[in-house]
């Protein structure tokens, strides 16, 4: 994080850490200086620890507020999205891509509702509390939140305004592009999907290895109970 050193109380040139508070385990504070919580921003979003509970912000102004905060100290903001259904190494790897980027990554996730309403009723397969909290342990995730089918285009978008805006090619035409970068952000940076196999192909690979009995099957197998059924009954 370039201007992560800067905000511990050490002298210069000193390395994040240094000047830390020893109140938690081990000496170790859970976060940058005091200069962070004077601008409403929690230390734990720069812990090593996952902190579900103060990396999940559902509401977008708040979400707002904190990349103010986070600005005024000079950080560079990084935004992306997805439904990250069943996590992979594919994943983890994007999200540390993006990462790089900037100082301070936010993770916009596909509510339930709306992978529903986009792949089928058979996704997502994890829901999305659980998909959240996966999300929130992954190296470089600052802050996490749901993007819901109630939301406007864009919503998180233009709540965050991000310096960088990171998404994989099919996500935005060249002209939406265009759109985001002339008002809503700095810069679109388009990523190659980086797993081998897509989760819906994995779910096709278990699919087929454990295939359900044809319906004929289950028809004459529920026949076949029936009639043993009604002939222990006779008897």
């Amino acid at each position: 994080m370039k201007r992560f050193g800067q905000l511990f109380g050490g002298r210069g040139g000193s390395q994040p850490g240094a000047g830390l508070s020893s109140g938690s385990a081990g000496g170790r504070s859970p976060g940058p200086a005091p200069l962070v919580q004077t601008l409403g921003v929690s230390n734990s979003l720069f812990a090593d620890a996952s902190n579900f509970e103060q990396r999940f912000v559902e509401d977008y102004e708040k979400i707002e507020t904190t990349v103010n905060a986070l600005r005024t100290l000079g950080f560079k903001i990084v935004l992306t999205s997805g439904s990250f259904d069943i996590i992979h190494e594919g994943h983890s790897m994007y999200l540390e891509a993006a990462r790089q980027f900037g100082d301070f990554l936010i993770v916009g996730l596909d509510s339930d509702e709306k992978i529903r309403a986009r792949k089928g009723e058979s996704r997502p397969v994890v829901p999305q509390m659980e998909r959240l909290r996966m999300v929130t342990h992954q190296r470089g995730v600052g802050l996490v939140t749901l993007k819901q089918t109630r939301h406007p285009k864009w919503a998180l978008i233009k709540a965050v305004r991000p310096d960088v805006l990171v998404a994989t090619e099919e996500t935005y035409t060249p002209a939406e592009i265009r759109e985001l970068e002339a008002n809503y952000c700095g810069r679109v940076e388009v990523l190659d999907r980086m797993a081998t196999v897509s989760t819906s192909a994995r779910l096709r690979e278990i699919i087929m290895a454990n295939p359900a009995p044809p319906v004929s099957a289950v028809n004459a197998g529920s026949a076949r109970s029936k009639l043993a059924s009604a002939a222990r009954t006779r008897t």
